[in-house]
């Protein structure tokens, strides 16, 4: 009986035993398994590409936020620089105002009196000359005729005639020569002195070169002159002389 027992359990040593040795190499095979899985892995770079494309797309993802930094930021470093001219620059207009209202009130009207030929009729430069002569007009180097304050030609100018066309000037040295269909008489508002002395000196001087050439008084819209159309004149000085 005690040898039969001793017969099983070496039978029992040896199945475990093997069953020892037959784990271990299987064991033994599991470890060494990963490399070759592993070289099956990097061999296919179908997924590697499919890890590296996105890693490419997201550097461009990166650059436009990155990009939209950067003009931010140098945005919110020019806005400073901005805001600082545009605080100045409106203090710098308010004392160009401040410091500018006399210039505000330069000449911002004009009075103007046409002299219109009859169809076909000209005034003659050789019989022009002495007309305005004698109403006290001076030539100037523009090429106009003035009536200065003083009828001597000294002072400031009150109203000036020229040449209905073009070029709107008279040609001193050539007056024999010359021959035109119209002429005009204009008077800046406000004017230096008395503004209404003023007009009534270029009305009578209208007045006397249409009696002269037989020309028709007309009014800044080329329409006959009227005692209506005077009256609006002399109320448009009056609101510059007060």
């Amino acid at each position: 009986m005690a040898e039969e027992l001793r017969w099983a359990l070496i039978v029992i040593s040896v199945f475990v035993i093997g069953g020892l040795l037959i784990h271990g190499l299987w064991s033994v095979r599991k470890k060494d398994s990963p490399d070759t899985p592993s070289v099956e892995r990097v061999e296919p770079n179908e997924t590697t590409s499919e890890v590296q494309e996105p890693a490419t797309a997201k550097p461009q993802e990166r650059d436009e936020p990155e990009f939209g930094d950067l003009s931010f930021s140098a945005e919110s470093h020019d806005e400073p620089a901005v805001s600082e001219q545009v605080v100045e620059e409106p203090e710098a207009e308010q004392q160009e105002v401040e410091e500018e209202p006399a210039d505000a009130q330069a000449p911002t009207d004009f009075i103007i009196v046409h002299l219109q030929m009859p169809e076909g009729l000209t005034m003659d430069g050789s019989q022009l000359l002495p007309a305005v002569n004698m109403l006290g007009f001076k030539y100037s180097e523009e090429g106009f005729f003035n009536r200065h304050l003083d009828p001597a030609g000294k002072g400031p100018v009150l109203f000036r005639l020229v040449n209905m066309y073009n070029p709107g000037t008279f040609d001193i040295d050539n007056m024999e020569q010359f021959s035109t269909a119209g002429v005009s008489l204009f008077m800046t508002l406000p004017c230096d002195g008395d503004g209404l002395s003023a007009f009534n000196m270029l009305h009578s001087a209208a007045k006397k070169l249409a009696d002269e050439f037989g020309a028709t008084i007309l009014d800044s819209n080329r329409e006959e002159m009227t005692v209506e159309s005077v009256r609006e004149y002399v109320e448009k000085v009056r609101s510059f002389s007060a």
